[in-house]
């Protein structure tokens, strides 16, 4: 894609500048909230992240020849995205190599800022997952002793989603799904703090809720209609309403499911524009998830699923501005009929 000019990129930033800017501040509470589930390796993890995402945007600047943007948080916030989809027992190199790759691969190679039809997070994120799908499906129990260089004596476990992915039910309690108290990437666990990222990133008009609210519905009638679990899917639906609800519970609440909704899903240029295009998105993109959950070689699968579906985001667009002018044909020639 052709990279943006001085003056389109200035511009492009008073409008979706914001949205990569209030993203950071939304990494902070999830953080903390790492911060007191895993101790200071997060803070740390987090810290190297944003500071590589900020090095790559510099180093652009300077290759391209172009002033440097301190007003442009992008990579920064895709920085810190990925940095909260890794675990806190995540390896440094493994880190900046998913950022690096991000931002300059994900972001820059197609010409930057707004310029990108797959978003750079989820880019670097399924690049670390295929390179060390050991490091990045393997999560540290919450509360456990961390160090902060060497981690190969933490013991790991595959989660929560491994779990349902071989037809068990994880013996987690509610509160603690609300809470990320599970072994689970170090800052998506946290449901009730993302909730509130995205309250105010909706009350900021940074993101859309159809979208959101679009590939929830389709992930949870997935869930509820084609149960993982032995016992529900021979169990007639209607006397299994109340498990199959629970077992709703957990796809939703884990695998980084609502983390990516919030924070992925909406991304300004990799999302499409329109109302019904962002609907059809979020859909495909729940639908293609669960795919991937169910079917897939990981058990974290919605970012492998986003880039899947971003390749036909504008064509969503371009569909719905045709279904428009078709209508707006249609009910002008029936008028003219009518006045004839």
């Amino acid at each position: 894609m052709q990279e943006l000019t001085l003056r389109e990129r200035e511009k492009a930033l008073q409008t979706t500048g914001p949205y990569y800017r209030h993203t950071c501040w939304m990494a902070l509470p999830l953080l903390c909230m790492a911060i007191y589930l895993y101790g200071l390796r997060p803070l740390f993890l987090c810290g190297a992240a944003f500071l590589a995402g900020n090095f790559c945007d510099r180093l652009v600047a300077f290759l391209r020849r172009r002033v440097y943007q301190p007003s442009d948080y992008s990579s920064e916030s895709f920085a810190l995205i990925i940095a909260l989809l890794l675990p806190a027992t995540v390896s440094w190199y493994v880190l900046i190599v998913a950022v690096v790759v991000g931002v300059l691969i994900g972001k820059e190679a197609f010409g930057g800022y707004g310029s990108y039809p797959f978003h750079p997070a989820a880019v670097g994120y399924v690049v670390a997952a295929v390179s060390w799908p050991e490091q990045v499906f393997q999560y540290p129990q919450p509360y456990a002793n961390i160090p902060l260089w060497d981690t190969t004596g933490v013991a790991l476990t595959s989660g929560v989603s491994d779990t349902l992915r071989n037809g068990g039910l994880p013996n987690v309690s509610t509160w603690s799904l609300l809470l990320g108290e599970f072994a689970g990437p170090l800052g998506t666990g946290a449901s009730l703090i993302i909730l509130a990222c995205g309250l105010f990133l909706w009350r900021q008009k940074d993101i859309n809720l159809s979208a959101a609210v679009s590939f929830t519905v389709a992930c949870a009638l997935v869930a509820f209609l084609f149960p993982r679990q032995a016992d529900l899917v021979n169990a007639p639906l209607w006397e299994s309403v109340l498990p199959r609800l629970n077992l709703v519970k957990y796809e939703l609440l884990s695998g980084a499911m609502l983390f990516n909704a919030v924070f992925l899903l909406n991304e300004p240029y990799t999302c499409p524009h329109r109302r019904l295009g962002r609907v059809v998105y979020g859909a495909l993109v729940g639908l293609v998830s669960m795919s991937f959950r169910y079917f897939g070689v990981y058990t974290t699968g919605v970012c492998f699923a986003i880039l899947a579906v971003n390749s036909i985001a504008g064509w969503l667009d371009r569909v719905e501005a045709r279904l428009y002018a078709l209508n707006a044909r249609l009910r002008a020639a029936k008028e003219g009929g009518v006045s004839a």
